[in-house]
């Protein structure tokens, strides 16, 4: 999940904490503060859930480890209602990159329901956090995930076989939310640029959902999208993220953050992507960012697919911050069902 708001009421026992860690260097109210002794601080705004929590009618999911090393893990979800082999979707949950996991309520849900509704397999990483681990290592984490399953793919574990056996694994998807759509874009460069052997996996297409882009010059609907007090993403929300997960010394123009800078729009003509589909939020800040971004895909002759959902804002999908949410999310789910089975 991208970002989400501060809500005090949330927050009350959290803000009376006396630590002893000095100075803070860097914060968003309510979600990080980053200490000059380098400790992090981040307020348990939104539930962590087991793996067994109430899921849709016919899912099943189970927590696996994916790399013991970096501590790196995964939640996969499974309809037990279909006899035939589902298309696979390795997801990245948002959080500017700095907070955020798997296992929080409102992912649980929202991908329970995509996997009962699209007829698909999903294991939804829960990878390394900034700023104690700055990019790039949310996207070895990725790399790492991708491996991880073409070995279980390829061993046929007994252990991992409740899953396994129900992928089809020649339609492969990789998807994510805000900073976790940003990790899918840039697992699926590596992918495309056959610098990983991901066989027998077939990577198939990419969602992006809100993806989180940003650069040193201001879109407009950076500058005037007015956010209201339940926006999961304000500027300077997205200019802090960006100072804790960048490598140290890099700014906003890095191809990292601007996957449109410096001349790296020009590259994309030589990127062997598939399909890729962009999901769009009207009252987002990064709406135009996002746009951009479509239209550089689109002339560099790569099929995209672009949707743009009204009246909603940043993340709506998995905070249902906005009236309008239940209706879009039933829109965002029929598209992406279309996406993934077409």
């Amino acid at each position: 999940m991208a970002i989400i708001s501060f809500d005090p009421r949330l927050n009350v026992q959290v803000e009376q904490k006396q630590n002893n860690h000095g100075v803070v260097v860097d914060e968003i109210q309510g979600l990080i503060k980053f200490y000059k002794d380098g400790y992090v601080e981040r307020p348990p705004i939104i539930p962590s859930v087991p793996c067994t929590m109430a899921l849709e009618v016919g899912m099943i999911a189970r927590d696996v480890v994916i790399n013991k090393m970096t501590n790196s893990w995964g939640r996969i979800y499974v309809s037990s209602n279909r006899a035939a082999k589902m298309p696979l979707i390795v997801y990245f949950h948002g959080g500017g990159f700095c907070v955020g996991s798997a296992a929080w309520r409102c992912y649980h849900e929202f991908l329970s329901s995509l996997a009962s509704r699209a007829g698909c397999v999903i294991l939804t990483v829960n990878y390394r956090l900034a700023p104690e681990n700055r990019l790039p290592a949310a996207y070895e984490d990725g790399v790492h995930a991708l491996m991880w399953v073409k070995n279980q793919a390829l061993s046929g574990s007994n252990e991992q076989n409740w899953w396994i056996s129900r992928c089809n694994f020649s339609n492969l998807f990789i998807a994510g939310d805000s900073a976790g759509a940003n990790i899918a874009y840039n697992v699926t460069l590596r992918v495309a640029s056959d610098s990983i052997n991901i066989k027998p996996l077939l990577l198939k297409g990419t969602i992006l959902i809100q993806p989180f882009f940003g650069g040193e010059a201001r879109t407009a609907s950076e500058k005037h999208s007015a956010q209201p007090a339940s926006s999961a993403l304000t500027l300077s929300a997205s200019d802090t993220y960006w100072r804790l997960s960048l490598p140290l010394g890099a700014n906003r123009d890095h191809p990292w953050c601007n996957p449109l800078a410096k001349g790296s729009a020009s590259k994309l003509h030589e990127q062997n992507l598939q399909a890729t589909m962009v999901c769009i939020s009207e009252l987002d800040i990064l709406k135009d960012r996002n746009l951009e971004f479509c239209s550089a895909l689109a002339g560099a002759g790569k099929r995209v697919e672009t949707k743009i959902y009204k009246g909603v804002g940043h993340a709506f999908q998995i905070l249902h911050n906005y009236q309008l949410a239940q209706i879009r999310i039933h829109e965002m789910l029929s598209h992406l069902q279309a996406f993934i089975n077409q």
